[in-house]
């Protein structure tokens, strides 16, 4: 379980890094680019991450010897980014620039990238449609798309849970996945809808996976103070994380996707 590579928020990213790095690998292995000396090496990806904000997913993805671009509206959190990779000691390999998924690009490479993030960005653009479609055009032939969104089961079982039956009940019925006005997040998906997303991009679903299924669930405290629960809890979110049940009620919804 344990991996020094892995962003220390384990609860939170543990499933999508753990499917994300085995594809990073495979489409290494893949790529059969030729070293300086000629011969057949599993080389360095060029890596897309579209909203990458500070570095969350970037900086682990450089320290396996990839070349991230990270593509981000805020001045502020690419230079986060520039000083999280800096004390990594993979600046070398990380490039911020500011854009957006609408105009990405103005900024980026169409058909550019091995392997494309799209974290947390979906639930926010105006269209994401569009952007959807923009971060499958970055990606070369036979590249990956890794989407990760806003899950609805998960929103309308958290304000069940806390008490909030009318705004779980809103929550299941808007159009958006939204419990009310009050609610931060812009938009949710189901597991059909954002998989209908990443089809009509053009794309070839390789896996789905629930996100933070139980984990937003358990009282802090109770993961901090028990002997071996964080590892076990996490333990627990893998083995749920590709069963439709739980997918159904998970906080956040990750695809990965290929293109043909």
């Amino acid at each position: 379980m344990s991996d020094p590579q892995r962003p220390r928020a384990s609860l939170r990213t543990a499933v999508v890094w753990e499917v994300l790095k085995d594809a990073l690998e495979r489409r290494a292995k893949a790529t059969g680019r030729e070293s300086a000396g000629g011969g057949a090496v599993h080389g360095a990806l060029d890596v897309l991450d579209t909203g990458g904000g500070s570095g969350n997913f970037a900086v682990p993805v450089a320290r396996l010897g990839h070349r991230v671009t990270v593509v981000d509206p805020s001045p502020n959190a690419l230079f986060a980014l520039e000083r999280r990779a800096a004390e990594a000691g993979v600046a070398d390999r990380v490039r911020g620039v500011q854009g957006d998924a609408h105009g990405l690009f103005d900024v980026v490479e169409r058909g550019g990238y091995d392997v494309v993030l799209c974290h947390g960005v979906l639930e926010y653009v105006d269209d994401p449609v569009e952007g959807l479609r923009n971060a499958a055009a970055a990606l070369r032939p036979a590249g990956t798309l890794s989407v990760l969104a806003a899950g609805l089961g998960g929103a309308v079982l958290a304000r069940a849970l806390a008490g909030h039956f009318t705004e779980a009940r809103q929550a299941l019925t808007d159009p958006e996945g939204r419990w009310g006005s009050g609610d931060p997040m812009p938009r949710r998906f189901t597991e059909d809808q954002l998989s209908g997303l990443v089809r009509a991009a053009g794309l070839e679903i390789a896996a789905v996976h629930g996100v933070r299924v139980f984990a937003d669930l358990v009282p802090g405290v109770l993961v901090d103070t028990e002997p071996g629960a964080l590892d076990a809890l996490l333990q627990l979110e893998e083995a749920a994380a590709e069963l439709p049940a739980f997918r159904s009620v998970a906080t956040q919804l990750h695809v990965l996707a290929e293109r043909d």
